[in-house]
């Protein structure tokens, strides 16, 4: 137990040991346009042997049965799983194989209008915002418990529907679900309002109230996760909430959404039903019963989501929506030690997620041994059925977003963008892609200003802006060999010219630094343009620390106390006082 507590801190523990990028060996490789970097002479391929026979081996063999049934697969309306209104239903696919897994019922506007009504029932009528705090803290506190008797299956049913590495969702992300549904729970009854002085004689109080019924669209990369960061503050806050899954992967919620009630919620707390932006998105978040929010996706739907609810009834929006992050590291990084972060930085969930740093910036005394290692740690990686031992890197979640990466990583390669490692498929099944390391990526690129969200590295080089001291000689080969000081090497050069070029993008979630020096790393984290910054580590997501975006990576921020702002509203009560004894 004290094991998984501690994994749940990084969504990067967990994960199997990797090989270090020091010890890498094996033919360089280029594919397509682009210079060749120097590693070899010569046409160079894009795989040394080895690495590319183990990878290839991994991604075809047969796909393991995966340990678990599929259970629920229809709406939960007012406390019972129901059909679909319609009577429809939609496949959910394996992404090993591109095989069906079950088929679920899909929820539309009529299902969304049954679980909004459901919904205000059990608000306005119902009893969970009119028990004792006390009693809604214990009622989360017994789902974590469920959660974690139930773990096996659920790391399974995530990795089975979303192609997670099956170490990855039983060593992490299961064991962070109970830890985020504790930390609501234990906020549960710490929220309260405050009495304020006035100018005269009144008696003013604070409250702090249950918005009401909250919507929820969450994503297909972190379902389970999604689920606790807005559920958990949502019924912590006392409020009903209908949520609706992503249509690649409304497996594990449904599941969870059931152990929710056995925990004692009460009905009609909890709607979830599983459908299509269009249609039961949509409804969602222009219904006029719905009196909040939230959203985590791409920053195209959430500006449908925004303008949706704008039009409706005007109901508050939090919004959590791509990213384009920086991950720099600076001349005096240890190589070995940045190459392994910065591969998990963009690599993780493959490469599937919204804070993935998939802009690296090395420094250009770095430049080329970063590339190397980095190339020859991609190589390395080991694609396969995620529900094997030792794999690495599952499939991306469908057909869809598979082209769409390797249409990226064309794009790369037309551009003039050096291909190291990697770019096409592993195997012949599934929706498996190669590791793929870009070198030599220029900002004005297309890899470099859009979200790829796949498993394409772009390295980029900076350079520092040399000042001008009088009396004080800038000589960076003297830099070099360290006969000038740490002090004299930071007077000589600015970070000017890496801060404008990450922070040159519409999106702003999260960043990641790389140094030895501590002014570097607070004059960096001060000045990237970004909701998180990571300095010497990547992919912190602990229970108390906030998540959200600058620019157009979203509004508002979740997790820690910041997310139980997102389902609060504040009221004023003031009456007046006669023949106070103080004021």
């Amino acid at each position: 137990m004290a094991a998984r507590r501690a994994a749940s801190s990084l969504l990067s523990r967990g994960l199997i040991a990797r090989p270090s990028a020091a010890s890498s060996t094996g033919d360089s490789a280029i594919l397509g346009a682009g210079s060749a970097r120097g590693f070899l002479p010569g046409a160079l391929h894009r795989f040394s042997a080895a690495p590319a026979a183990a990878a290839t081996a991994a991604a075809t063999e047969e796909p393991i049965q995966p340990p678990v049934d599929v259970k629920y697969t229809k709406l939960l309306i007012n406390g019972n799983f129901v059909d679909a209104a319609s009577g429809k239903t939609f496949a959910t696919v394996d992404p090993r194989t591109g095989d069906v897994i079950a088929r679920v019922a899909e929820g539309d506007a009529e299902d969304v209008n049954r679980a909004v009504a459901a919904a205000r029932r059990a608000f306005d009528e119902g009893p969970w915002p009119r028990m004792t705090a006390y009693e809604r803290c214990r009622v989360l506190l017994r789902f974590a418990d469920l959660i974690e008797q139930h773990a096996d299956e659920i790391a399974a049913l995530e990795t089975w529907d979303g192609g997670k590495t099956l170490e990855q969702t039983t060593g992490t992300e299961v064991p962070m679900v109970a830890r985020y549904m504790r930390y609501y729970g234990g906020w549960a009854d710490k929220i309260h309002g405050l009495v304020v002085p006035a100018d005269g004689p009144h008696h003013v109080q604070v409250l702090h109230e249950p918005i009401g019924v909250a919507g929820q669209i969450i994503p297909w990369n972190f379902p389970l996760l999604m689920f606790a960061w807005k559920v958990g503050p949502a019924l912590a806050c006392g409020n009903a909430v209908v949520l609706k899954t992503a249509e690649q992967t409304p497996l594990s919620a449904l599941f969870v959404a059931s152990l929710l009630h056995e925990a004692g919620l009460p009905d009609g707390v909890l709607n979830v039903v599983s459908g299509f932006g269009p249609t039961a998105g949509a409804t969602l978040s222009s219904h006029m019963g719905v009196d909040k929010l939230a959203f985590t996706g791409s920053t195209g739907t959430g500006k449908i989501v925004l303008e949706l609810a704008a039009r409706s009834n005007l109901k508050p929006v939090t919004l959590e929506l791509g990213g384009k992050s920086p991950f720099i590291v600076m001349d005096d990084a240890d190589v070995d030690q940045a190459v392994e972060l910065a591969h998990r930085a963009l690599f993780f969930n493959q490469g599937q997620c919204c804070c993935a740093g998939s802009r690296t910036f090395v420094h250009e005394r770095v430049y080329d041994e970063f590339v190397e290692k980095a190339r020859a740690r991609a190589l390395q990686r080991v694609v396969g059925d995620p529900f094997r031992t030792g794999v690495e890197q599952g499939p991306q979640i469908d057909g869809e977003q598979f082209k769409k990466i390797l249409q990226y990583v064309k794009s790369g390669v037309d551009s003039g963008a050096t291909l190291v490692a990697g770019g096409d498929r592993a195997g012949s099944r599934g929706f498996y892609i190669q590791p793929t390391v870009f070198a030599d990526v220029e900002d004005e690129m297309k890899i470099a200003q859009e979200e790829i969200f796949g498993p394409v590295q772009s390295i980029l080089k900076f350079r520092f802006a040399a000042l001008e001291f009088p009396r004080i000689p800038c000589d960076r080969d003297r830099l070099s060999t360290g006969i000038y000081t740490n002090t004299l090497r930071a007077m000589c050069s600015t970070v000017e010219e890496v801060v404008r070029r990450a922070n040159a993008t519409p999106y702003g979630l999260a960043a990641g630094v790389f140094t030895q020096r501590l002014d570097a790393a607070n004059t960096l984290a001060r000045a990237l343009r970004v909701g998180t910054v990571w300095v010497n580590t990547y992919d912190v997501f602990d229970a108390a620390v906030p998540f959200g975006g600058y620019k157009m990576s979203g509004v508002g921020r979740e997790k820690g106390v910041y997310s139980l702002r997102n389902y609060l509203q504040t009221k004023a009560v003031v009456t007046p006082i006669k023949d106070a004894a103080w004021l």
